[in-house]
């Protein structure tokens, strides 16, 4: 069906370009920026393949290419100006070995090779975005990451505790701000006006942003943006047709100031805020929608308000050429908040409303130095991250909104902290001519402490206190197999770990469909241990990856029924039961036919098992990993005729996904989320077209989902998007 669709199309787009350009002879405008006669020209699309380069992996600068690891570098133009990306998860769409999970429109939690939540890293501008109170599960705290106010996002898949600590066992992503231009050949004393705007059809939603930036004598950079979001109900495919309750708002600002010491020495302060409002669960409302035989829920709300903020003073120094050849330090402070509305039915009534939340705020210190020596180049430092946390839950009666009650905490324990303490290390070996080994360690202390934490059994006031250590290592290999570098085999193995959290320690909440999440003290930590093989290649007209890999499970934390009913909710706790794996491949690349046709193509598939508790009760048995992504092919054309300077471009992509009916037992309770017989498998495409108006102007639209396909991502609460139109605007001046 796929190939069908993309022949037709295809065909369609080469007449449209064929009668604009004049017919296939036509030859390219002349161009101050044009290369010499014959010289071959790299349309964006190879550019974004061949030209990537990662921080994150290493903490230094490195191309994909030279990674031994499985990495990848969305640039900003790709993000907002072709995929338009609505949130920052979003942007991960079409990435082997990533599903991206809804409960709702606002809540996309990105799965990296089977893990959700935090057991994926995310970090901003290279600082540590998960905290301590993150529960278990899809979540939807990376969508207060504003994504058009960033440079780039960074994917690095599999293990990078030895780097970052605790959570990064699927995969890190590192979302990195725009900064302002200084240093050489930059005009002193210029500014420059930045206006974006998105328009889609789905749910008549609207994003603005502007953005201003500039320098004084090329040595203090400033940047100052706003973003504002405006989501409405969005209507699906097929027969379900409008989704009520998935729309919300959202503003976002930043700025950033940079001054350079010298060429090489640059400090940078930064602040950032984001907040959403009336970001609704509809699936365990009633505005929720049945759908191949999944259920609605009962509460006549669940909505939430989320507020975020960060600020960092950063030092960065290169080339110093001493002992420390680079130094990055950083001092930072993020705040989270989160408030929630819900009215549960009791019986035929709807008697009180529940107001819970929590704040939490992060104080971070980060210090990484590098060093050249005789046996490699190293990097290494330390990390401190300290949460303080309040948390609260008051109970109204209706309708009269007396207070009720006021508990003892919220979601997670009130009164707490926690903290965490990493050391790392990690060598660069060169080993003759075309052999790198890459060796790295990293020991991380945790400690929590609460002060009021509710015991599900007396109700009454506790207190916990705990602490653990960890101690993880990695070892990769790269071989350039050819004296040209055109094919490299890269390999190794890696530990990741994760820290039980205040969530797992001290929550009081609702965990999936009618079950009740009650603390658990004495937890360890999680233990993962990841093997990687796989080749790379790049040629002139084309590259691609292929990768294998295995997770071994130990130690991980699972609920377990405790066979109590606390409102009409089975009690659950944590327990370090699970033992499993998840094992796969992805496989990805591009081929340039022509100097103007692109193909582009990857498919992911993945099994994995893990202990749980499939009954209510206390009985372990081996089941299939919960949400796991299912067989999944995307692909694609594009074209950038020459004869308008690659000012134009038209692209055509599809995706088709696999039936999953490989459900744990968790995932066949959660009847709002999980249709009986499982999710089914879809196909859908999208045709995208942008075009530069001048050098400063740029458009684009995008008709996705041409068929208006009926489908829902694997474990979400609301089908994606039917048939719809996105445009949007890029103009700078």
């Amino acid at each position: 069906m796929m190939g069908v669709c993309n022949g037709h199309l295809a065909a369609g787009v080469a007449a449209v370009c064929f009668l604009a350009c004049g017919g296939w002879g036509a030859e390219p405008e002349a161009s101050a920026s044009a290369k010499p006669a014959g010289a071959p020209v790299k349309p964006a699309a190879a550019q974004r393949a061949l030209d990537e380069v990662v921080v994150t992996a290493t903490r230094a600068g490195c191309s994909v290419k030279d990674l031994p690891n499985s990495a990848t570098a969305i640039p900003s133009a790709r993000i907002v100006n072709e995929m338009m990306a609505g949130s920052m998860p979003e942007a991960l769409r079409g990435q082997p070995g990533v599903l991206l999970q809804k409960t709702s429109v606002g809540w996309t939690s990105p799965y990296i090779r089977g893990f959700t939540g935090f057991r994926n890293l995310l970090l901003v501008d290279g600082i540590r975005f998960n905290n301590s109170t993150f529960r278990d599960g899809p979540n939807q705290y990376w969508s207060l990451v504003d994504p058009w106010a960033l440079d780039r996002l960074e994917l690095v898949k599999g293990p990078g505790s030895v780097m970052y600590g605790s959570d990064a066992v699927g995969g890190t992503v590192n979302a990195i701000t725009r900064s302002p231009k200084l240093g050489a050949g930059v005009e002193a004393n210029a500014w420059e006006r930045h206006v974006w705007t998105r328009y889609s059809s789905a749910d008549h939603s609207f994003v603005g942003r502007g953005e201003v930036s500039g320098n004084i004598n090329n040595r203090l950079g400033y940047q100052v943006g706003y973003t504002w979001k405006d989501f409405n109900d969005l209507r699906a495919g097929g027969g379900t047709g409008l989704q009520r309750k998935t729309g919300y708002d959202e503003q976002d600002g930043d700025l950033k100031l940079e001054y350079l010491l010298t060429q090489d020495q640059k400090l940078t302060l930064a602040h950032m805020r984001a907040s959403q409002n009336d970001l609704w669960r509809a699936h365990r409302t009633l505005y929720g929608e049945s759908w191949e035989g999944s259920t609605v829920g009962t509460d006549l709300q669940d909505s939430f308000d989320e507020k975020r903020e960060l600020t960092y003073l950063k030092y960065d120094a290169v080339n110093l050429g001493g002992v420390v050849d680079a130094i990055h330090a950083t001092v930072s402070w993020q705040g989270m908040w989160e408030d929630e509305t819900r009215i549960k039915k009791s019986g035929a009534t709807y008697p009180t409303t529940e107001y819970q939340g929590y704040d939490v705020g992060t104080l971070g210190l980060s210090l990484a130095l590098e060093s050249a020596s005789p046996v490699g180049r190293w990097t290494y430092g330390v990390e401190y991250y300290h949460d303080g946390v309040s948390s609260y839950k008051r109970t109204y009666n209706r309708p009269s909104g007396t207070l009720k009650s006021i508990d003892i905490q919220g979601p997670v324990a009130d009164d707490a902290s926690y903290a965490t303490t990493g050391l790392f290390v990690q060598d660069v070996i060169p080993l003759g001519e075309r052999w790198e080994l890459t060796l790295g360690a990293r020991y991380d202390h945790a400690q929590a402490a609460a002060g009021r934490v509710k015991d599900p059994v007396s109700g009454a006031v506790t207190a916990m206190d705990d602490s653990w250590g960890a101690l993880t290592g990695q070892s990769r290999l790269m071989y350039a197999v050819d004296e040209e570098r055109h094919w490299r085999l890269f390999g190794g193995v890696g530990q990741s770990f994760r820290s039980p959290n205040l969530s797992d320690l001290t929550r009081y909440d609702i965990a999936r469909t009618n079950e009740l999440e009650t603390p658990s003290p004495g937890l360890e930590p999680e233990h993962f241990l990841t093997y990687e093989a796989g080749v790379k290649a790049e040629f002139t007209r084309w590259s691609g990856e292929l990768a294998f890999f295995r997770t071994e499970i130990r130690d991980m934390i699972v609920r377990a029924p405790t066979g109590v009913i606390i409102a009409g909710n089975k009690e659950v706790a944590k327990k370090n039961a699970g033992t499993g794996y998840i094992e796969g491949f992805e496989l990805g690349g591009e081929f340039r036919a022509t100097e103007e046709w692109t193909l582009f193509a990857n498919t992911t598939w993945m099994q994995g098992a893990v202990d749980g508790y499939p009954t209510s009760a206390t009985v372990k048995e081996r089941e299939p990993i919960s949400r796991l992504m299912p067989a999944t092919v995307n692909g694609g054309v594009r074209f950038e005729p020459l004869c308008w300077n690659r000012k134009f471009f038209v692209e055509l992509s599809g995706t088709a996904a696999k039936r999953q009916d490989r459900m744990s037992a968790s995932d066949r309770a959660d009847t709002q989320r999980f249709p009986p017989d499982g999710t089914p498998g879809y196909e859908l495409f999208t045709l995208r077209a942008g075009y530069k108006i001048t050098p400063d102007i740029r458009v684009t639209a995008a008709l996705e989902n041409l068929f208006d396909t009926d489908y829902r991502i694997v474990g979400s609460g609301s089908n994606e998007s039917g048939r719809s139109l996105i445009l949007s605007l890029d103009a700078k001046f």
